[in-house]
């Protein structure tokens, strides 16, 4: 697996098959709490849409020789559930998808390790770079994130915010535009996915 350190974040870049399927643990274990193996992996996608759509968009990180077959499951979800997360969308471990529809983020954004996203959400560009959103930052539903914002670790966006600046680290923010409103939340995801030391490149 080959690591991207972006803004001191680190994203895992697939080299092999193998190596999706690292990932695909990771989300995996945001659910449940343990660790599976490959078997158990390809046959949790069945149970829930949005751990389907994570299972096909993970193996299509990787382009090897089943790759125009996993991309055509890829787009079934897509267009079933309306998840629209580019392949190119750099994402960390550990990602949380809530409920089973309508996600769309734009390819520039960053996505941290261990982040929540739930239903309704867009993360978006006008006219620059989508935002970056550290480690184990919770974002609630109908949430709107406009723009190169820099939402910081364990932030948490209350529900139907709509943000266009940034949010310091362990802030909650709500509101439409949002505002910080509580400087020390420090939000703790449940069963976050341990990262261990990985090199960067």
């Amino acid at each position: 697996m080959k690591h991207l350190n972006i803004e001191g974040i680190i994203i895992p870049i697939p080299e092999s098959y193998k190596d999706c399927f690292e990932l695909i643990r990771s989300d995996f274990y945001r659910i449940t709490g343990h660790s599976a193996s490959p078997i158990k992996l390809w046959l949790s996608h069945f149970k829930s849409p949005s751990m389907g759509y994570l299972f096909y968009h993970r193996m299509c990180q990787y382009r090897g020789l089943f790759w125009p077959i996993l991309r055509l499951r890829l787009e079934k979800y897509r267009r079933k559930y309306s998840f629209h997360i580019p392949l190119s969308t750099k994402i960390g471990y550990g990602l949380f998808l809530g409920h089973d529809t309508s996600i769309i983020i734009n390819e520039s954004a960053i996505i941290g390790n261990n982040v929540n996203l739930s239903q309704f959400t867009t993360i978006g560009a006008m006219n620059s770079t989508a935002a970056i959103i550290e480690d184990e930052v919770y974002v609630g539903p109908s949430v709107c994130i406009v723009g190169h914002v820099h939402i910081g670790k364990r932030a948490m966006i209350g529900a139907g915010a709509v943000i266009t600046h940034d949010i310091p680290a362990g802030a909650s923010a709500a509101g439409v535009p949002a505002r910080v409103l509580n400087k020390n939340i420090n939000y703790s995801p449940a069963q976050p996915y341990p990262l261990t030391q990985h090199p960067t490149s």
